[in-house]
């Protein structure tokens, strides 16, 4: 089973995300003024995470938590790659088996996990796409 994340702020206006397999399982919304991680000890904050939402961001973000079926990891990257917005490098990702997909607007990077390759290519794409480096923080 894929389990994954991803943000509605980030899905383009108009765009429906439909995956049938795809099965949400957490839904909440958290102020990331001062943290993008939405469970993150407010006493750690500035220590373990150097910043929140941009300016050109919302400070209030929903995360999604979904799962689905390992053989729709395919079908859900190029789902999510058709829906995210281009803008500010917005980003979603999943972990599937032994590999991490992470998923930009048009773009979609997978790698083993422990790869420190395949994560540096998919974070240099997206400080290229624009997003804040604080930010590239998906775990592995």
């Amino acid at each position: 089973m894929l389990k994954g994340r991803l943000l509605a702020e980030s899905l383009r206006v108009g765009h429906d995300l439909e995956v049938p397999s795809l099965k949400v399982v957490r839904i909440g919304r958290h102020d990331v003024s001062e943290s993008t991680k939405p469970f993150a000890d407010t006493t750690e904050t500035s220590i373990s995470d150097p910043g929140g939402a941009s300016s050109s961001q919302p400070s209030v973000w929903t995360f999604v938590d979904f799962e689905a079926p390992d053989e729709s990891a395919d079908q859900i990257a190029d789902a999510l790659a058709d829906a995210l917005l281009a803008d500010h490098g917005w980003w979603a990702d999943f972990i599937v088996g032994n590999d991490h997909v992470v998923v930009f607007a048009g773009k979609v990077f997978r790698y083993r996990i422990g790869d420190n390759d395949g994560r540096q290519e998919a974070v240099e794409y997206g400080l290229a796409a624009g997003t804040p480096r604080h930010q590239l923080d998906w775990g592995d």
